[in-house]
C-alpha cells in the first residue's frame, strides 16, 4: 500500500457533478460526513461538483471519499449486473434490502429511486462481458460475495470502478491490478496480512498475481479466515465498515 498513493488508470471527469444533479448524491449530506474531519479538501470538492480531467489518485486520506463516490456511481449507473444478476434474484426479496442499497443514505430520495437508472457510462457488449467476467473474480473480505453480487458498499463501488475502467479501454490485467490496490486501501489490515503471508512463503507482494489474491481463496471472508489459521494478523490504521463513511 504505497504511502503516497497510487494512480488509478481512469478519468472521473464530471461524474460527481452528474450524480449530484440527478440526486443520487445530496451534496450537503455528502460534505457533512467529513465536517468533523476538517471537511473535504479542494481536490475532493472538485471530484464531487467539478470536472477532473486527470486520472484518479487514491491514498489513505481520500480512500473513503472515493469509496463513497464510486458507490454512488455503481448504484446509479444502468448495468445488467444490477438488473439481471444476483442482486435482483427474487430469492433475496428484492434489491432494496442490501447494505449497498438500503445503506446509501446520502441521496435526495430513496436509494432505489436511482438504482441502475442512468446511462452515465454506456458499455459495448465486449466491455460489458469484460466487466462481468472480472467482477466474478474479485472478492472482498467483509463477506463471501464477488463484485458480481455487489450487496455492500465495497462491492458496489468496485463494480462502478470496473465499469469506468472498461469504458475507458482498460484490459483484464489492468482491472485486476487496480482492484487489488483499491482493496488494499479499503481493507488495509487484510492485505498487509496477506502480504506477510505470501512473504513467509517466499513470494514478495509485488510478485503476487492480483487475480489470485483477489479470488475467493484469499479475499473472501472465509478465504481470509483460512489464512488467519496460518499467520497472525497485521494491524494498520484505516479501513472501514459497509456503511457510509
Amino acid at each position: 500500500m504505497p504511502k503516497d498513493g497510487f494512480t488509478i488508470p481512469v478519468v472521473w471527469g464530471d461524474l460527481g457533478k452528474q450524480l449530484v444533479e440527478v440526486g443520487v448524491i445530496d451534496a450537503a449530506k455528502f460534505e457533512s460526513i467529513y465536517a468533523s474531519q476538517g471537511g473535504l479538501s479542494a481536490p475532493e470538492k472538485e471530484l464531487l461538483s467539478g470536472n477532473t480531467p486527470g486520472q484518479l489518485v487514491m491514498d489513505q486520506s481520500n480512500a473513503h471519499v472515493l469509496l463513497n463516490l464510486l458507490w454512488a456511481f455503481g448504484l446509479a449507473n444502468e448495468n445488467p449486473v444490477l438488473t439481471e444478476g444476483p442482486m435482483s434474484d427474487p430469492a433475496y426479496g428484492g434489491a432494496g434490502g442490501f447494505a449497498s442499497t438500503g445503506g446509501w443514505t446520502i441521496s435526495k430520495g430513496d436509494a432505489m429511486e436511482y438504482y441502475s437508472k442512468y446511462p452515465l457510462v454506456v458499455l459495448s457488449p465486449e466491455q460489458q462481458a469484460l466487466v462481468e467476467n472480472v467482477s466474478k473474480g474479485i472478492y472482498r473480505p467483509c463477506c463471501g460475495n464477488s463484485t458480481y453480487f455487489p450487496d455492500c458498499n465495497h462491492g458496489m463501488a468496485m463494480l462502478g470502478l470496473l465499469e469506468l475502467m472498461a469504458s475507458q479501454g482498460a484490459n483484464e490485467s489492468e482491472m485486476y491490478e487496480a482492484a487489488l490496490q483499491v482493496n488494499s486501501y479499503w481493507f488495509p489490515d487484510t492485505y498487509l496480512t496477506l502480504a506477510s503471508y505470501f512473504s513467509n512463503k517466499g513470494i514478495p507482494w509485488d510478485k503476487v498475481d492480483p487475480k489470485l489474491v483477489l479470488g475467493s481463496d484469499y479475499s473472501s471472508a472465509s478465504g481470509f479466515n483460512r489464512v488467519l489459521t496460518e499467520i497472525e494478523p497485521v494491524s494498520a490504521s484505516g479501513g472501514g465498515s459497509c456503511g457510509v463513511q
